[in-house]
């Protein structure tokens, strides 16, 4: 198109081809009737996002798109393979030279600089024989030179990754995808170091360790020397290292030569810009990498976006400012959940860090707030990021909870229910808020693939993704619209439909399921996620019956279930022997005291007829269950979605009211029931008679004794929504009233959805207690013996937990020490404690202390 046949309006002109250049080039058209836009970019492609670099490892023909920019408006000129190679601010004129060698001049407006960076050498000998990880074109270097190289040596190639960054590992998972070997490089002593602190990092340090990442930490290479029998990578050490190919990943230099002597350099490069992202020269503007902000450079897409957008703003007669740099980021290296946000470092004055650890499966988290513990001000995931997309809209905000709670969520329990306000960001990659995705939802958009293309929302980085599917689900909800089922978007199945899948199968393992139902249906692509990889595992427990720890079940646990104990908010654990209907013995509650006492540890008596004990560290676990289980006790599952407690009164032995004997039907369901997973946490309550002092109709399943037997009753629920119980039978003999609680209770674990509570569960049966009766005592879909026989298969394969674990050394190395406090003489027990530094919680207070 000649410039005649263009519209009339602004002449602006954008140099460069990345997500800050396409985001001003949609938010000048979306806003500008009259304008003529020009773009240039030197790739042959049209602006694309380089923040999904890494998918174009696996899939060669991923373009990458941003969303297309319509070539067909007249307002837009599109100058791909064009290198601009000088501007004249005086004249407003640039020149540029495009793939064949023509140069030519382009009249301005207004300029737009958003050209971007260049991948870092580290600047040693040899340097020049290393390879960069920046572009497109860079991906698909790297994977034939992979190809290559496996070819000629006829085995694996060696790679080594200087940088350990967040572009450093996604160029390592990169490497490993196409099936090198891979060895990171990296000058501090953890990777990550500009997004984790130390604790966080070394935790981020072991998982690569466990993936099979090589790590050489706390070193600078030195020179790279090409031998004829392959290269060295050198090192001040002295333990030199043989590689085939280098790749560097140790930063970004902004592309700043076209300003050279025209505008004013930031202090490390760049060009400088005010909060309105204008340069030192009227009419020119610099956006993205190579703008320097208060005298910073940042690759990062959200405030690159960001700056488009003032500038946008700005060129359409606003007055948008840049607020500074979002520095949340989030890995993209698949198997690893790894994100940061906002104050990590608690830098602010009187900041207070609440931190939640599972060294057994790899878990670090934190939260920083303020000092009066109710601001958000940011945050650290490695391991289960699960919390971050829904804290991250909060940042600057009040926590709607103690902001421990938002922790032991993501791993112990169900989520907490955030209820974002309008104005919350998020997507900060394009801008959304929750109150945009509400609004397209009442426009239309019940899906997630709708209201991305409605909205923009997790079209860059995607991990606003969650926190938008949450939104969109409330709000369809709201307006009366059905919700999908999907388990999540690795499985298309429900709970329900994945527990009669795997039974109906007999697969045995996550990677077998996956590999069967999962969608890509590739465990080397799917390595599944917080929501699913637990229901699995609840699955193949209810099923199998084998120690939940073991083959590759392990990672698939919750957090609490990892370690067999619950993590409380100090990040000690509290130990919870299983006492059956509250009998215990003068001699075993003797253990239980000695066991506190030399372990310093809080007693609880619970509502659940339970002891308590807090304050134990993980390391020391294995001691104190050694001398329980010595004792006759045995795990009470209390970290499991699992019977937790049968409450019994003393019922006929004691009580002059007692019709039945409620201690011996509670310690014969706890015995039959103990350690059966289930969909949420079940409680059971027995009475021995109709004064209800177990409070058996607060329970899932309460069974009241009657002058003829027990009557049943079902799916009451206690906590935040609580439900009574509904009468299922009356008047039943012992062996009865246990077919009929095999029977309901194995119903639900197939049929309930996942952390969906028993009354929940009743309530959205077609039929609910009717049709509940129907199956249970009338036997009306002929499931009777079947439902009946997974808890006669129950009690032949329950072994307790922690029985099992002490038995074997290599299960008990899950519960070696995380130094994640400073270190301090501890006494301990005699044993694997005693003499050596230990971490030391804070002493909880008995109250009458406080």
């Amino acid at each position: 198109m000649s410039a005649d046949e263009r519209p009339g309006g602004q002449r602006i002109a954008v140099v460069g081809g990345g997500p800050a250049a396409h985001r001003l080039v949609e938010a000048l058209l979306a806003r500008r009737e009259e304008v003529r836009i020009s773009l240039f970019t030197e790739e042959p492609w049209a602006p694309y996002d380089r923040v999904a670099l890494s998918r174009r490892f696996t899939d060669p023909q991923d373009a990458l798109p941003l969303g297309l920019l319509p070539a067909e408006d007249a307002r837009l000129e599109l100058h791909t393979g064009c290198r601009v190679t000088g501007i004249d601010p005086a004249a407003r004129t640039l020149t540029a030279v495009d793939g064949a060698g023509d140069g030519s001049t382009h009249a301005w407006d207004e300029l737009v600089l958003a050209t971007g960076s260049d991948a870092a050498r580290p600047d040693i000998p040899g340097a020049q024989d290393m390879v960069v990880y920046r572009t497109i074109d860079d991906v698909d270097r790297l994977r034939d030179h992979v190809a290559e190289l496996t070819a000629t040596l006829g085995r694996t190639p060696r790679a080594a990754v200087i940088g350990g960054g967040l572009l450093g590992l996604e160029a390592a998972g990169g490497l490993r995808v196409l099936g090198a070997d891979v060895t990171v490089v990296h000058s501090r002593p953890w990777v990550m170091n500009a997004q984790l602190d130390e604790f966080g990092g070394r935790t981020l340090n072991r998982l690569l360790d466990g993936q099979g990442y090589a790590l050489r930490l706390g070193e600078r290479p030195t020179a790279l020397e090409q031998r004829p029998e392959g290269r060295l990578l050198r090192f001040g050490s002295g333990a030199d290292l043989e590689v085939d190919l280098v790749v560097a990943a140790t930063g970004i230099t902004p592309r700043d030569e076209l300003g050279a002597g025209i505008l004013e350099p930031g202090p490390r490069g760049g060009f400088a810009i005010d909060d309105s992202c204008a340069t030192s020269v009227p009419h020119v503007w610099a956006i993205g990498e190579v703008a320097s902000h208060r005298g910073e450079c940042m690759g990062l897409v959200a405030p690159a976006n960001t700056m488009a957008e003032v500038v946008a703003d700005r060129l359409c007669g606003g007055t948008g400012t840049f607020p500074g740099f979002d520095t949340a980021a989030k890995l993209k290296l698949s198997g690893l959940d790894v994100a940061s946000f906002g104050d990590g470092f608690a830098r602010s004055p009187g900041a207070l860090e609440v931190v939640y650890a599972d060294p057994t499966g790899g878990v670090y988290q934190k939260l920083v707030v303020s000092e009066d513990a109710r601001t958000l001000l940011g945050g650290i995931f490695v391991g289960d990021a699960s919390p971050y997309p829904s804290l991250r809209p909060l940042l600057g905000r009040e926590l709607p909870g103690e902001a421990g709670a938002f922790l032991s969520a993501a791993g112990g329990g169900s989520p907490v229910d955030l209820d974002l306000p309008d104005d919350a960001q998020i997507c900060s990659c394009r801008d959304v808020s929750a109150g945009a995705l509400r609004r397209a939802v009442c426009e239309g958009c019940p899906d997630l693939g709708a209201l991305k293309a409605c909205t923009g929302v997790g079209t860059q980085c995607g991990s606003c993704l969650p926190a938008a599917q949450k939104v969109m689900e409330q709000q369809m909800a709201e307006l009366g619209m059905e919700v999908s089922t999907a388990l999540c978007e690795h499985f298309a199945l429900s709970r329900s439909e994945m527990f009669e899948a795997v039974r109906s199968t007999r697969l045995t393992t996550f990677s077998q399921i996956i590999s069967r139902f999962g969608t890509p249906a590739d465990p080397r692509v799917n390595l599944g996620c917080d929501l699913c990889k637990p229901v699995v595992a609840s699955v193949l427990a209810t099923l199998h019956g084998e120690y939940i720890l073991g083959a590759d079940r392990g990672g698939l646990q919750d957090t609490n279930d990892r370690a067999l104990a619950n993590m409380q908010k100090d990040g000690t654990y509290s130990v919870v022997p299983r006492i059956p209907a509250g009998e215990i013995t003068p001699a075993k509650l003797a253990v239980i005291a000695e066991v506190a006492q030399e372990y310093g540890l809080y007693t609880k008596i619970t509502g659940a007829q339970r002891i308590d004990l807090f304050g134990a560290r993980l390391e020391q676990l294995p001691a104190i269950w050694a001398r329980l289980v010595a004792a006759g006790f045995e795990s009470g599952q209390a970290y499991g979605k699992a019977l937790r407690n049968v409450k019994s009164c003393v019922g006929s032995t004691w009580c002059r009211f007692g019709v039945q004997d409620s201690v011996a039907m509670a310690i014969t369901l706890e015995e039959r029931f103990r350690g059966l997973r289930s969909p949420h946490k079940m409680k059971f309550g027995v009475s021995g008679c109709a004064r209800e002092c177990a409070e058996a109709r607060g329970k899932d399943v309460g069974v009241i004794a009657t002058p003829e037997g027990w009557n049943l009753y079902v799916g009451g629920n206690g906590g935040a929504t609580p439900a009574h119980a509904q009468l299922l039978a009356k008047d039943l003999d012992d062996e009865t009233l246990l077919r009929y609680i095999d029977r309901y209770v194995v119903y639900y674990i197939r049929t309930a959805e996942r952390l969906q509570r028993t009354a929940r569960w009743m309530e959205e049966l077609p039929g609910g207690i009717d049709h509940v009766h129907d199956v249970v005592v009338k036997d009306s879909l002929g499931i009777a013996a079947d439902l009946e026989q997974v808890v006669a298969e129950h009690q032949l394969t329950y072994r307790d937990e922690w029985a099992a674990t002490l038995e074997d050394p290599e299960r008990l190395r899950r519960f070696r020490g995380f130094v994640n406090a400073p270190e301090v003489e501890g006494p301990g027990p005699d044993g694997p404690d005693r003499g050596r530094p230990v971490v030391a919680g804070p002493r909880i207070p008995l109250r009458g202390e406080l």
